[in-house]
């Protein structure tokens, strides 16, 4: 009778101090939204347009949430390819293309506009100028981080293959503006960033057009071998210096998965060796999250096809994964929900006496 009393006093001590324990409202880190583009039309490899799902299917919404994030993932967007959509001067696709950045532009203005950091899941990298037109309308003193092998800042007259997903920035750029021919599909766009705007990282595949235009504008830069030769800490300083140190601007980062060295990403359409290691490409992601002012981020170019293994489109979407996590909180030392205070110890626990007792 007593081990029948003292259980049930232990078991109506513990419902008691469950009762008293404060309710903690769900505190979230950032509210993000999450659009998927599943568009490969800005270049000719198909398979990118599985990217979206590929990345969604590594966890990423499971990463984020476990981050403290508010997650609404929006869904994939409907692109539609039109029937008559003839190459116009070695441009294929232009109409198809320009619909889709607009879809896209709209998508992430309202998303940024709603208070959402803004993730955009490609698809090709011509997608980069609806995500970035699109944070501008909401947005337009924001700058620009593009982390790539390739600086996509061809025009359509230098263009060398005529894939759009290697214009992307040529249509971004205020500089640039009586350099871009009126391109079908594209009469929506207007050139919003000044060259000052935007810094590459990780460049390492450059046409002699691209190449002109870098040095013409004056556009800040680091390739490869400017990483190697200082390294990622302050090629992040000098990034930050100079889009933030006169005035704190948001961010738009915009990351192409074949920044990483094919050893890391190999399921991508143009991979480059000589990339960045896991380290340099998650450290820019942290740094870029510590300024506090991501407020829109593309991650694009994984192509689930072209992996040659089942791991090693596994592989090329966790990283994808953990770019985004990296942008959004996750740290090295170990990423946990915030708590406002540590829980004070219970005095509510049973006496010597009740433990005597209870054996």
């Amino acid at each position: 009778m007593a081990v029948k009393m003292a259980l049930r006093g232990s078991f109506l001590r513990l419902f008691k101090r469950q009762l008293e324990s404060p309710v903690q409202e769900k505190k979230y880190a950032h509210s993000v939204a999450i659009i998927g583009a599943p568009f490969s039309k800005g270049q000719k490899r198909r398979g990118v347009e599985h990217g979206p799902r590929a990345v969604r299917d590594a966890g990423l919404f499971e990463r984020l949430s476990s981050l403290g994030c508010q997650v609404y993932d929006l869904g994939d967007l409907n692109f539609t390819h039109l029937a008559n959509d003839d190459t116009y001067k070695r441009i294929p696709f232009p109409r198809t293309t320009g619909l889709a950045s607009k879809v896209l532009a709209d998508a992430v203005s309202g998303a940024v506009g709603a208070g959402h950091t803004c993730v955009t899941l490609g698809g090709d990298h011509s997608l980069g100028i609806g995500s970035v037109q699109g944070h501008s309308r909401q947005c337009p003193d924001l700058c620009l981080i593009w982390v790539d092998a390739h600086s996509d800042i061809n025009t359509p007259l230098t263009s060398p293959s005529g894939n759009l997903h290697g214009q992307s920035v040529s249509f971004l750029l205020k500089e640039l503006q009586d350099k871009v021919p009126a391109i079908p599909g594209f009469s929506w766009v207007t050139p919003g960033l000044s060259s000052s705007d935007i810094v590459y990282i990780g460049l390492r595949d450059v046409d002699p057009g691209e190449h002109q235009i870098l040095k013409t504008c004056g556009i800040k830069y680091f390739s490869m071998r400017e990483i190697d030769r200082v390294g990622i800490q302050r090629v992040m300083e000098m990034t930050f210096a100079h889009l933030l140190e006169r005035k704190q601007k948001p961010i738009h980062l915009s990351f192409d998965i074949d920044a990483f060295d094919p050893s890391l990403a190999p399921a991508t359409g143009t991979p480059v060796m000589g990339g960045l290691t896991y380290r340099e490409g998650i450290y820019i992601s942290e740094e870029i999250h510590n300024t506090g002012l991501l407020s829109a981020m593309d991650l694009v170019e994984v192509n689930p096809t072209l992996g040659a293994t089942r791991e090693a489109v596994e592989a090329t979407a966790s990283l994808a994964v953990d770019v985004i996590a990296a942008s959004l909180g996750q740290t090295r030392e170990g990423a946990h929900i915030s708590m406002d205070k540590l829980p004070l110890a219970s005095t509510t626990y049973e006496s010597d006496v009740e433990q005597e007792i209870r054996l």
